[in-house]
């Protein structure tokens, strides 16, 4: 029997974020390869165009990054502000809800962040509100994450 035809593989939003991605890609190879200052003020003007409370967040997450991590350097990620170590590699990004209609924003980790606990660990946040308590738990993680050895 035919399985039945479910929708398209991805959703608007993720082939907008594919689309991104290969803007990104190019962006960062040949001769008119941007400076870290022109890919920091992408994700200045990324941030600024966001809705509230994600905006809210997404300046928070950048402030606790470039004062705690200051060996990473903003960009965008699939649209998303990124965080890449000198390698240039992502080590974390802030997902804001509306860009895949969530109802909540996402703290995420990638493999190069050195997040490591045992067999099982998490590398995804849901943030929906900055307390003391959380922005105290995303200095802990950012700095976990960017630990040498």
């Amino acid at each position: 029997m035919a399985e039945k035809d479910s929708g398209p593989a991805f959703s608007d939003e993720e082939r907008a974020a594919m689309k991104e991605r290969s803007r990104e890609v190019k962006a960062s190879r040949g001769k008119n390869k941007a400076t870290p200052e022109e890919l920091a003020a992408e994700v200045e003007e990324k941030i600024a165009s966001m809705d509230e409370p994600d905006r809210v967040l997404a300046e928070k997450v950048h402030q606790i990054v470039l004062e705690h991590a200051p060996q990473l350097s903003p960009k965008l990620w699939y649209g998303m502000q990124s965080y890449a170590n000198k390698a240039g590699k992502s080590v974390l990004f802030f997902q804001d809800a509306k860009k895949f209609k969530a109802r909540y924003a996402t703290l995420g980790f990638q493999e190069s962040a050195t997040l490591d606990d045992g067999d099982l660990w998490p590398t995804s946040y849901a943030l929906t509100k900055l307390t003391p308590a959380v922005e105290a738990k995303i200095v802990e993680l950012v700095k976990r994450a960017t630990a040498e050895g």
